[in-house]
């Protein structure tokens, strides 16, 4: 049996490490996840998804503060691993740890490499109209997503996908094709291919300014925009209100016919609220105004009606 050590921390990332667990061919010896945060209100410690995940499969758990320090590196040496499989761990690994797994150490990477190597390759994908996404098992080297490509698998984004479906979507694409591609690279019938010169991009980590809505760009680039931001950062306007405006989220919107000045309402009924983009227009169908919940937008203009005419933004 193959050792393995997984390193992962949030949600896209426990798919792998199921299928990692669940074939007999492999023994994960070790699963390593970032340090439990403060979540909530009361602040109180919240283990991350894998780590859950992890301690019910009954693997043994290690959170170091950095992936850098040497007394976790020897834990590390300790668990004999012949391979490091890695699916959005949150720190660079340093090259000590490269080194440690007889066979290197693999990542699942959400994108097809080398467009969208990065934080946010899922977002970035959607955001700039990509017609297809999918993933790539690369074999690790000290740089950022620029080692060889072992494999890849394609999946076309659907006019209706947001960032969580296409999430959703690839973390079982990413499972899948770790395990089938593990035993062909561990063969040495899978080597690593160098990544190609041309056509390299980088996706950074978005914040949440990233989600306000220029309504002076195109209609159809913010209807990339907010799918790509849903569910996070979320993307927002604000609605003129005193003593100052009211911060509106934006959950679901389509295109929509119609022309005015950029952030103008051209309508809002109970069919949704337009408004006018530099060019076409967005129907705002799902809202949530600050500090309320999430509804349609005729539920939010029953209690906040607004006059065509009115400029947001």
């Amino acid at each position: 049996m193959l050792r393995i050590v997984f390193m992962g921390t949030p949600d896209i990332a426990c798919p792998s490490l199921q299928a990692l667990a669940t074939t007999p061919d492999f023994q994960v010896v070790g699963v390593v996840v970032q340090p439990d945060k403060p979540k909530g209100r009361d602040l109180k410690l919240q283990p991350p998804p894998v780590k859950e995940l992890a301690l019910r499969l009954g693997l043994p758990v290690l959170q170091p503060e950095r992936a850098r320090n040497e007394a976790f590196l020897q834990l590390l040496r300790e668990l004999r691993p012949e391979l490091v499989a890695v699916l959005a761990y949150g720190q660079i690994l340093p090259q000590a740890l490269l080194d440690i797994p007889t066979h290197g150490c693999l990542n699942v990477h959400t994108s097809l490499l080398p467009r969208w190597r990065g934080a946010a390759p899922i977002q970035w994908a959607i955001l700039e109209g990509d017609a297809e996404s999918g993933v790539t098992i690369m074999r690790m080297d000290a740089g950022l997503d620029t080692g060889g490509i072992v494999a890849t698998r394609a999946t076309p984004i659907a006019p209706e996908d947001n960032s969580q479906t296409l999430h959703d979507r690839l973390a079982t694409l990413g499972a899948e094709l770790l395990v089938q591609t593990i035993p062909r690279y561990v063969s040495g019938e899978l080597p690593p291919c160098p990544q190609p010169a041309v056509g390299v991009t980088y996706a950074r980590k978005l914040a949440k300014d990233d989600g306000r809505l220029d309504w002076s760009q195109p209609a159809q680039v913010l209807h990339h925009r907010l799918r790509a931001f849903t569910p996070w950062p979320g993307t927002f306007t604000f609605l003129p209100a005193q003593p100052k405006p009211l911060l509106l989220k934006v959950w679901r919107a389509d295109l929509a016919p119609g022309s005015g000045q950029p952030g103008e309402v051209l309508a809002a009924d109970k069919t949704g609220i337009v408004v006018a983009c530099r060019e076409g227009a967005l129907r705002l169908l799902e809202v949530q105004k600050e500090g309320s919940r999430r509804m349609t937008a005729a539920e939010f203009l029953a209690g906040h009606p607004l006059a065509p005419g009115t400029t947001v933004g």
